[in-house]
């Protein structure tokens, strides 16, 4: 490893930090008979979760794991899509006779079996339009699934997403396949805690009392520095622990952000450097810098209502009673009307967050860009 700070992906145990009551609680409940609601802030580190456990010899020997990300599809026949292939893709290398069989029982899915045209392979080559019934695709699916040779563990993420489908009893469906399922086990992870919540634990919905929760929160910070000071100096980079806590300050813990920084750092500093003050800083600008594109891009897509209360809101850090009178008169807004417009616009747009009472800007690093956007570039300097 070039650069031992991962920001995606999972490699291996030993750049896994912690997480060892999580994963042992996760892997019990799951293969137990259990499904599990994952919940956690977005880049918290479930995915790396979910792929640590799916390696554990208590999993990887007995089950078939998939995982599927649907955070970027829109409807039934994307989901559809997204869960055949990650299932083909996962089982492909057991060879010809899993090909057929997968195809003879997922026969509306056959015109995705074409071989590459140059290593001769079996590839997953269809459109998603090419979907033409994915309720009856979906019930082909959970067919294969009962017929494995062992049981399956399908992970789904984001899967809140399905609330915003345009087809009509999208969960109603789902869960009487899930109920049907003799083989499966499901873990739905999500970064919208209240729709999650609304779904699996409100008695009108068809996911109620379905799966057990589990909430993923920062790791420990004593925990982190230990695991973060060990690979810079098997990196022969020399960081004092004070600059891991400092980042780690920064994000309040939030996994990808103070991977991403420590990322950055390690890429500043050559073998045997010393980091400094100065160095440490030029990390945390450099790597918010890095976005400063896709940061611009978003701004030019709100209105100005938006963007007014969207900068408030990156000035106070957390911010409290945004539509009271002291709110609107420190930042010069519009009314309270228009913040309360602003504000539910831009939490649908997941740009800003909401717990309880208090709103933040998701990004952390979009947060600080609009901070420095708006102030001194010092108001950066370990702000937290």
């Amino acid at each position: 490893m070039k650069n031992p700070f991962l920001v995606s992906g999972y490699i291996s145990q030993e750049y896994f930090c912690d997480r060892i009551e999580e994963s042992n609680t996760l892997i019990k409940l799951v293969t137990n008979g259990n499904n599990i609601v994952l919940v956690s802030p977005r880049r918290m580190g479930k995915t790396g979760l979910i792929e640590h456990c799916f390696r554990d010899q208590k999993i990887a020997d007995d089950y078939y794991t998939f995982f599927v990300d649907i955070y970027a599809t829109s409807n039934l026949s994307e989901f559809v899509y997204k869960l055949g292939k990650e299932i083909y893709e996962r089982l492909k290398p057991k060879g010809k006779s899993f090909i057929d069989n997968f195809f003879a029982v997922i026969s509306s899915l056959r015109a995705g079996f074409k071989l590459d045209e140059l290593t001769g392979f079996p590839i997953f080559d269809i459109g998603i339009g090419e979907i033409k019934s994915p309720e009856f695709t979906l019930e082909e699916i959970f067919k294969y699934l009962n017929t494995a040779d062992k049981p399956c563990i399908i992970a789904i993420d984001e899967f809140q997403q399905i609330a915003k489908y345009p087809e009509k009893n999208i969960e109603a469906i789902l869960r009487t396949h899930i109920q049907k399922t003799t083989k499966s086990n499901f873990i739905f992870s999500g970064s919208q805690r209240h729709i999650l919540h609304e779904m699996f634990f409100s008695a009108s919905n068809p996911f109620y009392q379905s799966a057990v929760l589990q909430s993923l929160d920062v790791i420990d910070k004593e925990e982190y520095i230990q695991f973060a000071s060990k690979l810079f100096k098997q990196g022969k980079k020399d960081v004092d622990d004070t600059y891991i806590e400092k980042a780690y300050d920064i994000f309040e813990g939030h996994t990808f952000y103070v991977q991403s920084v420590l990322n950055q750092l390690f890429s500043e500093l050559d073998e045997d450097e010393k980091c400094t003050d100065e160095i440490f800083e030029k990390a945390v600008l450099n790597r918010i810098y890095s976005y400063e594109t896709l940061f611009s891009e978003i701004l030019n897509l709100l209105s100005d209502r938006q963007k007014e209360c969207l900068y408030a809101i990156a000035k106070e850090g957390k911010a409290r009673s945004i539509t009271g009178g002291n709110f609107i008169k420190k930042h010069s807004l519009h009314s309270a009307s228009s913040v309360q417009t602003a504000s539910r616009q831009l939490l649908d747009k997941e740009i800003l967050t909401k717990n309880r009472n208090t709103y933040a800007v998701y990004d952390r690093f979009f947060a600080f860009w609009l901070q420095a956007y708006f102030g001194p570039t010092s108001s950066l300097k370990f702000a937290h």
